[in-house]
């Protein structure tokens, strides 16, 4: 894995955001493309708005790896999605899953995500974070595109264009765009939402720990039973 150090000496995060902060989103990537390579990969949900990132990285780096890591326990619209956007886009798929299958998760350790922060930081880290830190290795990915934006939630919302985690530097290319940009751009371009946005849904993952939105909610309390918004694939805490 690349350590803080190699990653300084190849870009100074800090120069590089500012000098991307201005630049639209495309740009964002293009600039990434340029100066990652083949080292560059773009991580996926298939979440509600997802097709927006898949279609800017896509258009401009159409081979470009794309990871998404499958806990086996997503709508079955979300694998829905994915088989459709992959078709429509010509996506470069990357699956990966934890070592043990959901079952035996689930008899080593019961249902971890109904035991409370610990319980759901345990499951995050077996089901998603270290299925997506082997990605990340196998791929030999120096960086990575991520579709978060500061308006999804408190803990995104002073995030930067270019930021370094576990010592590979991370780029948000639509890191400050609107609700509204999203749609305008999904409407644009004749891309769909994740099907169950129709439903209520605002933010998408497991079915144990997805809730559809309602008036007496925040979108953040949609996710893991309101304890924590963050999975731990996109951790500030994760960030040197």
């Amino acid at each position: 894995m690349p350590t803080a150090d190699t990653v300084s000496t190849a870009v100074d995060p800090a120069a590089a955001d500012r000098s991307l902060s201005g630049l639209p989103a495309a740009e964002r990537i293009a600039w990434a493309v340029a100066r990652f390579g083949d080292s560059l990969v773009l991580s996926t949900s298939f979440g509600a708005q997802s097709a927006v990132m898949l279609h800017l990285a896509t258009r401009i780096a159409p081979s470009i790896p794309v990871v998404f890591v499958d806990t086996g326990y997503l709508f079955p619209e979300t694998y829905l999605f994915a088989d459709l956007l992959t078709r429509r886009l010509g996506i470069n798929l990357k699956v990966y899953r934890a070592v043990e299958s959901p079952a035996w998760i689930e008899a080593r350790h019961g249902r971890l995500w109904e035991k409370g922060a610990e319980g759901i930081a345990a499951y995050n880290q077996i089901a998603k974070v270290e299925p997506m830190q082997k990605a990340l290795s196998e791929l030999g990915a120096r960086a990575w595109l991520a579709g978060l934006r500061r308006v999804q939630s408190s803990t995104r919302g002073n995030l930067p264009v270019v930021a370094v985690q576990d010592g590979r530097v991370k780029i948000h290319p639509i890191v400050d765009w609107t609700d509204r940009e999203v749609h305008r751009y999904l409407t644009e371009n004749d891309l769909p939402y994740h099907p169950l946005w129709e439903k209520g849904y605002v933010s998408i993952g497991d079915t144990h720990t997805t809730q559809p939105l309602t008036a007496d909610m925040t979108p953040e309390e949609t996710r893991f039973f309101g304890i924590k918004r963050e999975c731990g694939l996109h951790d500030p805490a994760a960030n040197i």
